[in-house]
């Protein structure tokens, strides 16, 4: 369920932060790579978003994002930041002929 929420804390520098809403009391951690927008979340406080949220919680907070925008805006997913986009990988073996 999408619910109105309030950014209470963002650190950039580390890539999480804490949303607030009512349906999520005590504060939703949210990690960047759960940021439904281009580029990287960059959020001040204050800042409304739109959240989809879960439990279990993480770091000491009852409630975790699975995905955010700001508001008024719609989401937008990456597509090149699916799972493994970061870090790709290949390896080729050949063999000497004896």
């Amino acid at each position: 369920m999408t619910v109105d929420a309030t950014v209470r804390e963002w650190h950039a520098d580390q890539g999480w932060g804490v949303l607030d809403s009512a349906e999520t009391p005590g504060g939703c951690w949210a990690h960047f790579s759960a940021a439904a927008t281009p580029g990287a979340a960059r959020l001040a406080p204050g800042t409304p978003v739109r959240l989809d949220w879960e439990s279990p919680g993480q770091d000491g907070y009852p409630f975790r994002a699975v995905r955010f925008w700001p508001a008024g805006s719609d989401p937008r997913d990456d597509p090149a930041a699916g799972p493994g986009a970061a870090y790709s990988s290949t390896l080729s073996l050949s063999f000497d002929d004896d």
